[in-house]
């Protein structure tokens, strides 16, 4: 057997072209040649494996390749290098339908604009190319990072306080599903810096957190999500923006670690998406001195961190794509076309261009001039070529703008956002298990606002457990009023409620909030929950005084909704901080609790119901007020301890009496056939043991003989 293994050890080593060493090998043992076989069978599996581009057609990707490469002019084929921005919200569609007749570029980024504008756009732009454009977008958190009237999931910080991976994977595809909809092929995302800085000024929200093996598996799942809908991945930003205080969009940030560290940590997340067939990576605008020897020099520029580390120490074989080249952590070094320059480094793509006309003639002259072998450029492009296929671009259809909007928000995402943020939700402090709140009687709760923002969808699902008082802390001038108006109440619950628009919002406590909130945990039975940012909480003063301290990452209304529910136990804690804080929270941290018996809130489809036919109760309603046949109304449908629908409709009272809401009280009397009977008529109808057809004389023989034998149950 080993004689024969080393006789194709031998052929392959010819094969390879190899001959001189083969040559010079002739007089080796045989054990020699067997260790080199196995070397190289080894190295020629894995780099078949591990190409992310490659189709499972591959002989047809390639002769698709070949003959539009073959087709192009060598200005076409520089132009393919480049991608460009397009806006449909800040037109600049004109202008991008110039760059593509007169330099044949490879693909646009979507930054702002609507579903159906921005499809109708490009599938103009996709008629006008001669190849097929590659559409990309960033969509961290979903397509609304760039397109409206779309659904926006949670940061990647909230996401990071998952336990269970399987529910990035499911929204990385429902992301793909939303993108492969709209005809966008790459989605500039996931972010995998591994954020140990929490003055990082422009990663922060966008990571998973500071663990790197947490934010691996997060990142992993993510990119197993969207590339299973056909759509690439591209890990950002290499070789890792996590540590850094400032904001590569407006300065070159330098990483201060030595080359080990960065090996060890920051790329840890690469090495795993590799292996898992990552599509393409990101190239942040940094300066790192343990990777690369000049002195301020961009990472986007730097061959040493590009081609030797990247592509020939990690081996990584997707594409290689630049931060934007217009971000001042680039555009500052201009000693030489920053195009060119991004070029020779190892690039694939040149993202956003300050100047595609100059970019193109730069590589055009470096490429007669003997600087750009023909070699070179065909890699790059046919790697382009390569991914395009891969995405389906060599059999083109335009995009069906026909219920374009809700295709992209169907109510599944929602469903699956809202299960998600019910295992985001962080109980970091539970002093005698003060949380949830199980006794309602004689407990006057208040809650009291903080933040720049609006607290009051929290405010109303707290109320629909118990009567919770509301207090905005800004409306009082004096702390000892407060504390005076505070001391009415068994417990205090504080919510610290700012934006959520963006990633990058304020989240920090005033120098007011922070002594007053102190005073107040110190006299009251005090749960604080914080909607903004896990690093707010590092501004506390004290932590020991409070009950419970909640971690609510966020102020957009499911957050509110979830967050009272947890507190008063209709709904479990289940997060864990994804970053440490306070010198005290570990990241990985987190106070799990158990569901009481207590109803929860959630939308139709959770529990198998369908929204469209519940909201056909509304003219139900309508008809029996508009009849008399009731001034008003309260309904809730709950189904398997959650209710799905709960509205008020009308008056108390015929002449004009009160509306009624939520917390109108009736008198209650003759309920036994509308909660014994009816329920047992439902199930035994849902059993198919009746019909609404039988009578009282089947149903019950001692009715036989009476007058009443053949009524119905209808």
């Amino acid at each position: 057997m080993s004689l024969n293994l080393i006789a194709i050890g031998k052929l392959l080593l010819k094969i390879a072209g190899m001959v001189d060493f083969y040559n010079k090998l002739s007089y080796m043992s045989n054990k020699l040649y067997f260790i080199l076989f196995f070397c190289f069978y080894y190295t020629v599996s894995f780099s078949q494996k591990k190409d992310p581009l490659r189709t499972i057609d591959f002989q047809n990707q390639k002769k698709w390749v070949d003959s539009t490469y073959n087709s192009m002019t060598l200005k076409e084929k520089v132009g393919q290098l480049f991608v460009v921005q397009l806006m449909t919200k800040n037109d600049n569609s004109a202008s991008v339908y110039k760059e593509i007749s007169d330099h044949s570029i490879g693909g646009v980024i979507l930054s702002n604009g609507s579903p159906t504008k921005t499809v109708n756009t490009t599938n103009k732009m996709q008629s006008l190319s001669k190849t097929p454009l590659l559409i990309g977008i960033d969509g961290e958190w979903g397509l609304k990072m760039r397109i409206d009237s779309t659904i926006k999931f949670p940061w990647n910080m909230s996401l990071g306080a998952l336990k269970d991976n399987s529910f990035v994977e499911r929204i990385g595809s429902s992301i793909g599903k939303h993108c492969k909809r709209m005809g966008i092929h790459i989605n500039f995302a996931p972010v995998v810096d591994i954020n140990t800085n929490p003055k990082n000024p422009i990663i922060g929200n966008r990571s998973y957190g500071e663990n790197k093996f947490n934010v691996t598996n997060k990142a992993v799942s993510f990119t197993k999500g969207i590339q299973s809908e056909g759509v690439l991945a591209c890990a950002k930003h290499f070789p890792g923006h996590g540590d850094t205080s400032k904001d590569s969009h407006k300065t070159l940030p330098t990483i201060t670690f030595k080359k080990k560290r960065i090996l060890d940590v920051e790329l840890y997340p690469y090495k795993s998406l590799f292996k898992e067939g990552l599509g393409s990576v990101m190239i942040a605008h940094l300066n790192v001195p343990s990777l690369e020897s000049n002195i301020n020099f961009p990472s986007s520029l730097s061959k040493n961190i590009v081609t030797s580390l990247l592509k020939e120490r990690l081996k990584f074989k997707g594409l290689i794509i630049t931060d934007a080249l217009g971000m001042k952590g680039v555009t500052s070094y201009d000693k030489e076309n920053i195009d060119l320059m991004a070029f020779k480094a190892g690039n694939d793509v040149l993202l956003m261009s300050g100047d595609v006309n100059a970019g193109i003639t730069s590589i055009i002259n470096a490429y007669n001039n003997g600087e750009i072998s023909n070699k070179r450029l065909e890699h790059s492009v046919k790697k382009i070529l390569k991914a395009k296929y891969k995405v389906g671009l060599n059999n083109y259809k335009p995009i069906d703008t026909n219920n374009l909007i809700s295709d992209l928000n169907e109510v599944d995402d929602n469903v699956l956002k809202n299960e998600v943020v019910s295992n985001i939700i962080t109980l970091l402090k539970n002093q005698e298990n003060f949380t949830p709140i199980l006794n309602l009687n004689d407990n006057k709760i208040v809650h009291l606002q903080t933040g720049s923002e609006s607290g009051m969808t929290f405010n109303n699902y707290l109320n629909k457990y118990t009567t919770v008082d509301y207090i905005k802390l800004s409306d009082y001038k004096e702390l000892d009023n407060l504390l005076d108006k505070l001391s009415n109440y068994n417990t205090v619950i504080i919510g610290h409620h700012q934006p959520s628009n963006t990633p990058w919002d304020k989240y920090n406590f005033t120098r007011k909030e922070l002594l007053w909130i102190d005073k107040i945990s110190k006299n009251n039975n005090t749960i604080l929950s914080v909607f903004a940012k896990p690093y707010s909480l590092d501004r506390l003063i004290d932590v020991e005084s409070f009950k419970s301290i909640i971690l609510s990452y966020q102020n957009e209304d499911v957050f509110q909704e979830k967050t009272a529910q947890m507190i008063f136990g209709s709904i479990e804690f289940n997060g864990q901080i994804p970053v440490s804080v306070l010198n005290k929270y570990k990241a990985g941290e987190g106070i799990k609790t158990f569901k009481t018996n207590r109803l929860s809130y959630g939308l139709p489809e959770s529990v198998n119901f369908d929204s469209k036919k519940l909201n056909r109760i509304d003219s139900i309603v309508k008809v029996s007020i508009d009849s008399m046949m009731t001034p008003g109304i309260q309904l809730l449908v709950a189904k398997d301890s959650k209710v799905v629908f709960d509205k008020s409709y009308g008056k108390l009272r015929y002449d004009n009496g009160p509306q009624v809401n939520s917390m109108t009280t009736y008198d209650l009397a003759s309920l036994t056939k509308i909660l014994v009977t009816l329920p047992l008529i439902m199930k035994l109808y849902d059993n198919d043991v009746i019909s609404l057809d039988s009578t009282i004389g089947e149903l019950l023989p001692s009715y036989v003989e009476s007058n009443k034998s053949e009524f119905t149950i209808k």
